[in-house]
């Protein structure tokens, strides 16, 4: 099973990447936690890898810091909570996030999250109240293998404004598109000069009704 990848940042998406290591690219899922923290393309990166084998698939999800990949685990010990809302929670909950809306059994926090519903929120909140204590330990690490900071985030994938890359960002979260859209407009996506790291951040906050 792989634990983790070095490798060189080829493709920078929202919710994917593909990272070069040995002349070979792996494809890795990553929550949008991760994704704001990843270099330019074709700068150097370190990922924890969780690696998921299932009858029909073998996927690899990434995540910048070993905290976000407990906490994915944890999440996928939930019923009904699979690798695609797992990262939807940590796209918008960091770990510690997270771990708070637990402790406070905050059911609505967990349910605002495009795709969870109020069951699973629940189930969430109940089957993982005992194990969030190392959630609260989380850092930011840095995924440069250097040690550097981030980049300005460019993607080396077909060109589009950062209005449509941020609408397929909330659409892969789960948002239904019209709404995807009219959040991101409510954001502010006008602007070409606005990152695609800052539109999606202001979309989330205008769909999650954060100031």
């Amino acid at each position: 099973m792989i634990a983790k990848l070095t490798g060189t940042l080829a493709v920078r998406e929202a919710s994917r990447i593909v990272l070069e290591t040995a002349g070979v690219g792996y494809e890795v899922f990553i929550p949008l936690s991760t994704y704001y923290r990843l270099p330019d393309a074709g700068e150097k990166v370190a990922l924890e890898i969780r690696h998921v084998v299932r009858e029909d698939a073998s996927t690899l999800y990434g995540f910048a810091t070993a905290t976000e990949k407990y906490a994915f685990d944890l999440l996928m010990e939930v019923q009904h909570v699979g690798p695609k809302l797992g990262l939807a929670i940590l796209s918008v909950l960091a770990p510690d996030e997270l771990a708070v809306a637990i402790a406070k059994q905050d059911v609505d926090r967990i349910d605002a999250v495009p795709g969870v519903g109020p069951k699973v929120a629940e189930r969430v909140v109940r089957e993982l109240r005992d194990k969030i204590g190392e959630l609260k330990l989380s850092g930011v690490a840095p995924v440069h293998p250097n040690g550097a900071s981030r980049g300005t985030g460019t993607t080396s994938s077909a060109p589009s404004g950062p209005a449509d890359d941020a609408i397929s960002a909330l659409v892969n979260l789960g948002v239904k598109p019209i709404e995807a859209r009219r959040a991101v407009e409510a954001a502010g996506a006008a602007g070409d000069s606005e990152s695609l790291e800052t539109l999606i951040r202001k979309s989330l906050g205008v769909l999650f009704g954060e100031k």
